[in-house]
């Protein structure tokens, strides 16, 4: 399926600190001294976790917060994303956050690598109401892989979930590799696809979350395709942390997945309306100046699993798609590997 794709990931995920700015969902501060040279927190009560933010959403490790689920394990903003999920484990990498998330198929890759990370949690998932879609203004001539050919598609970063999805969809097309290099991925921030695409800037754009459901909710645009066509329900992405924070700091670790899994299941059995409303306060207190809309097209957390448990079919299926892209060897890495459920509540924990 995947056998003849160009060669697009091979140099976007790399060891090390890269852009100067930050990306969509999770963010980062820039790269600082490293890890080692930080001071240690003298006991797991006085652990403060750093994290990046997304402008103008809530992330699960803020909604736990504010529901009182972290506490006494503290949260530190160092800044927003804006550049991917790459980006963020990157930092993980080098010691500028504590958690970071990602693609799957980017910690994978990072993994691979030599990277001491490890996922704990799942981040992010695709299901039937909250999906990856590529979508094209109303009256487009772009209805299938082969109509992509020389056209432009706004995505938010390289070597991650949308760049992932967009060359499956191309390849189960048929397109050759030669003709998969002449589709022009433009890198854009989430929040500047619809402009882009409304203003003809690209021929299709990458939309996901709330900011699709705002850019459907103006209309003028179509769905080409999804990556919830392509795949169905699943998990997409995970937070991860590096082993060595987890070595020293399992306490701190346990709560932070413990949080999350209940600030998911919270969200799952709170009316919408509820989650909503719940969502806009915490932006609004943090006095960011934030346009708080685009909370308001929020319906699902996205996650399939219950408490956002992991599973090796979320880390396989693209471990066999790298494989046959030629970018890992076969049994060069295995699930076992990249995640584990140590820290989830031990009636939910499989490893």
């Amino acid at each position: 399926m995947i056998g003849s794709s160009s060669r697009w990931l091979g140099s976007h995920v790399v060891l090390g600190c890269l852009l100067a700015v930050v990306a969509t969902g999770w963010a980062l501060a820039g790269c600082s001294k490293p890890a080692a040279d930080r001071e240690a927190p003298t006991s797991e009560e006085a652990l403060v976790i750093r994290y990046e933010g997304s402008p103008g959403n809530v992330t699960l490790s803020e909604l736990a917060d504010d529901l009182g689920f972290l506490a006494p394990v503290r949260l530190e903003y160092v800044g927003n994303n804006m550049t991917g999920g790459p980006h963020s484990i990157q930092s993980v990498l080098t010691g500028d956050l504590d958690i970071g998330g990602a693609f799957n198929g980017s910690v994978i890759k990072l993994i691979a690598a030599g990277a001491p990370l490890v996922s704990v949690i799942s981040a992010y998932g695709t299901d039937e109401k909250m999906f990856q879609g590529f979508y094209s203004l109303d009256g487009s001539p772009i209805k299938s892989a082969r109509d992509f050919i020389g056209k432009k598609v706004a995505i938010n970063t390289l070597g991650a979930h949308a760049e992932f999805v967009l060359r499956e969809y191309l390849a189960r097309g048929g397109l050759s590799t030669a003709e998969v290099a002449q589709v022009t991925m433009v890198v854009l921030p989430a929040s500047s696809g619809e402009q882009a695409l409304r203003s003809e800037q690209v021929d299709v754009a990458s939309l996901s979350t709330i900011y699709r459901d705002k850019a459907l909710a103006r209309g003028g645009i179509s769905l080409v395709f999804s990556d919830y066509q392509l795949f169905g329900s699943f998990n997409a992405g995970s937070a991860v942390m590096s082993r060595k924070f987890v070595e020293q700091h399992p306490a701190a670790a346990r709560k932070y997945v413990e949080a999350i899994g209940r600030a998911i299941e919270w969200a799952r059995a709170t009316p919408r309306e509820r989650v909503v409303e719940r969502l806009s306060s915490i932006i609004e207190k943090r006095g960011r100046h934030e346009d708080t809309s685009i909370i308001q097209y929020w319906t699902t957390t996205t996650i399939p699993t219950p408490r956002g448990l992991l599973r090796d079919e979320d880390f396989q299926m693209w471990i066999e798609w790298l494989v046959r892209d030629g970018q890992l060897s076969r049994g060069q890495v295995a699930p076992a590997d990249i995640y584990t459920n140590e820290f989830q509540p031990a009636v939910l924990g499989q490893r």
